[in-house]
């Protein structure tokens, strides 16, 4: 599949921008924010990653008659069931910042030892000349902190610890982060599709 030149990313998470434009850079299309465009954000009213992120893409596309990119992503904590999930944006309420998501979220885990976790990503492509989204996902696993490590990230980055690497996210270089994240892989899947013979 030929990419065009310019791809419409169905965000205005400064975090998420950075990090898809790093991970796409191998592709060489611009990506630029749905901000640039004024778009107002989509309805998240799905009930899955891959839901949202195919109504923010066809949002942006609708919008803008350009190849847009959407990602919808979230924390899913085994012991709460999974959630998060898809309100990690809006855990602690409609307005709420990071700093207020984590809060809940450690609260509602003080008196619990088993605190494995996993971030998700769903991406999905949408092109003006294409009948079928290319969607792709991916999962980061590991587990809950007890209090905030690290100042980089965003999100829930700061509590979510990867044992292998024996960081939090938000202790992670950003080239790190890059190479592991639910986000990368998913991106990972998403490229490969790219790169198979098609029209």
């Amino acid at each position: 599949m030929r990419l065009p030149a310019r791809i419409v990313l169905a965000t205005g998470n400064a975090g998420k921008v950075a990090e898809i434009r790093a991970l796409m850079a191998e592709f060489d299309v611009e990506v630029v924010p749905q901000t640039a465009f004024g778009i107002e954000p989509a309805d998240e009213t799905g009930t899955t990653f891959v839901e949202n992120a195919l109504k923010k893409a066809r949002h942006a596309l609708a919008a803008t008659g350009i190849a847009s990119l959407a990602d919808d992503s979230g924390l899913a904590v085994d012991a709460l069931g999974g959630r998060p999930g898809v309100r990690s944006a809006r855990y602690a309420g409609p307005d709420a910042d990071d700093e207020a998501n984590i809060a809940r979220l450690l609260a509602e885990l003080d008196d619990v030892d088993e605190r494995d976790a996993a971030f998700h990503c769903a991406i999905c492509l949408v092109l003006p000349d294409a009948a079928e989204p290319v969607i792709a996902t991916g999962e980061w696993r590991g587990t809950i902190l007890r209090e905030r490590r690290g100042s980089g990230g965003f999100g829930y980055d700061p509590v979510f610890y990867d044992p292998a690497l024996g960081k939090s996210a938000a202790e992670l270089e950003p080239e790190e982060k890059n190479a592991v994240s639910h986000r990368a892989r998913a991106l990972a899947r998403l490229a490969a599709s790219l790169r198979s013979p098609g029209p």
